[in-house]
């Protein structure tokens, strides 16, 4: 664009449009002002919260997760998670099931342990990835437990069960952090 292009603003001799045209482009001004100084507050308190949820978000993840596996599997070996039979009757050629809980609960706590301490999370997760499908067989050995109604009609163990695509998917999340591995931009 030109000067050229620009509309030619005749003056005018009246004060009263001047006032009024001087009025209008101090109210444009100060909103134009107002809205973008409200964005770039926004703006800045928005980056704030995303540095600190990438910051701070894997290291609560790992945790979260890790708790999980130590809390749930130290049950297994004491006789009181509720997971408890379900785990024994699912494992039906085992000849002694009480046992195989027991060694899953002190797996899953392994799991837990190796997932709070940065340098062994691939061992967690390794060991993850190994025991996570066994944790699907109810619903294919038991599906009269684990449905109300096949195949969306979940019961609370069929719910305590499909729970586990979300912690598939934070071990995929944390794995992926492992690395400096950066997405080459296109």
């Amino acid at each position: 664009y030109s000067y050229r292009n620009l509309p030619i603003i005749q003056p005018t001799k009246n004060p009263r449009m001047w006032g009024l045209m001087l009025f209008y482009l101090y109210k444009s001004v100060l909103n134009l002002s107002m809205y973008m100084d409200k964005n770039y507050y926004l703006k800045n308190i928005d980056n704030f919260i995303s540095r600190t949820m990438n910051t701070y978000g894997i290291i609560f993840l790992r945790y979260s997760v890790g708790t999980i596996f130590i809390w749930f599997g130290f049950l297994k070996p004491l006789g009181i998670s509720p997971a408890q039979d379900l785990v024994a009757n699912t494992v039906y050629w085992f000849e002694d099931k009480i046992s195989f809980v027991k060694f899953l609960g002190w797996w899953e706590v392994v799991i837990g342990l190796t997932m709070c301490y940065k340098p062994l999370i691939r061992v967690s997760i390794f060991l993850l990835f190994i025991q996570m499908p066994g944790t699907f067989l109810p619903l294919v050995l038991l599906p009269e437990v684990c449905f109300t109604k096949f195949p969306f009609g979940l019961t609370l163990e069929g719910q305590y069960i499909v729970k586990n695509l979300i912690i598939i998917s934070s071990a995929l999340v944390i794995g992926g952090t492992l690395n400096d591995y950066k997405i080459p931009e296109k």
